[in-house]
């Protein structure tokens, strides 16, 4: 996968937020560009939203690539790190691992509606440790719960391969989004038939060749249109042919044009 050169950040003090007998605690903070944040991992569910720039969280399955607009949703254990392609203002809730009913089973990009962002950002500013009994923060929490159920996964995913020689064909790709080569081509230079590659390339990622490719290079134009580079170049430097190419591809996987997904983002 692709590194980040940059400061890497120092780990929040979390013995609070482990001690704490609420059921919702929240962190929050600011990260400048081509931040890294290692991999670490909680006891608890975690949700993390960044409220402003571009993120991108790993997992040992794959990555996740995180507009203002969505949240990333990681069961207890799940170890993970993070990426900042861009100043990131970041909220994370802990959700105790008790609270089991209804909440996704996996991990997962969730879409943050106007209500859940509010509520993310109101609990990750409350207090870990009220003085006393606070109704307006169990309140929220319950809320928050009942707002995550009505949220859908969104297509933000880009899943590993476990295989390393499928793995190496992904760095290329991530490495090199306009990379020319078909499956067929793909086979070829690993001396194995189309079918076989295929097949291998199915078994490792969950997903065909052709569509971890087209995942790669959507997911992956997120930070350059962010950058406010134009489309056409998004485009050519991703692999399509045409600036409408890729926004046919980007608006079905997607639902909206790139120039919408790039303004509505910004003005999250």
């Amino acid at each position: 996968m692709m590194t980040i050169d940059g400061g890497v950040a120092t780990f929040l003090d979390l013995t609070q937020h482990e001690k704490s007998t609420l059921l919702v605690t929240g962190v929050h903070g600011h990260y400048p560009a081509r931040t890294h944040v290692p991999a670490h991992q909680h006891d608890c569910y975690h949700l993390l939203y960044a409220a402003e720039g571009l993120m991108r969280v790993e997992t040992d399955g794959g990555e996740w690539l995180l507009p203002p607009t969505t949240a990333v949703w990681l069961r207890p254990q799940t170890e993970h790190a993070f990426f900042t392609y861009s100043q990131v203002r970041a909220h994370g809730l802990f959700i105790k691992a008790e609270i089991t009913n209804h909440l996704a089973a996996q991990d997962d990009v969730l879409h943050v509606s106007p209500l859940l962002r509010e509520l993310i950002i109101a609990l990750s500013l409350d207090s870990v440790t009220p003085p006393s009994f606070s109704r307006r923060h169990q309140l929220l929490s319950e809320l928050l719960l009942e707002e995550l159920q009505q949220q859908q996964p969104l297509p933000c995913y880009l899943p590993w391969p476990s295989d390393a020689t499928m793995a190496q064909v992904c760095e290329t790709l991530t490495a090199n989004l306009a990379h020319p080569f078909t499956a067929t081509e793909w086979a070829n230079q690993l001396a194995m038939s189309s079918k076989s590659f295929h097949r291998h390339f199915e078994r490792s990622t969950g997903i065909t060749f052709g569509r971890w490719r087209q995942q790669c290079r959507l997911l992956h134009s997120l930070p350059l249109l962010l950058n406010n580079a134009p489309i056409v170049s998004v485009a050519l430097t991703c692999g399509y042919d045409s600036h409408s190419a890729y926004t046919v591809a980007f608006k079905k996987h997607f639902g909206v044009s790139p120039s919408h997904f790039a303004a509505a983002t910004r003005h999250a």
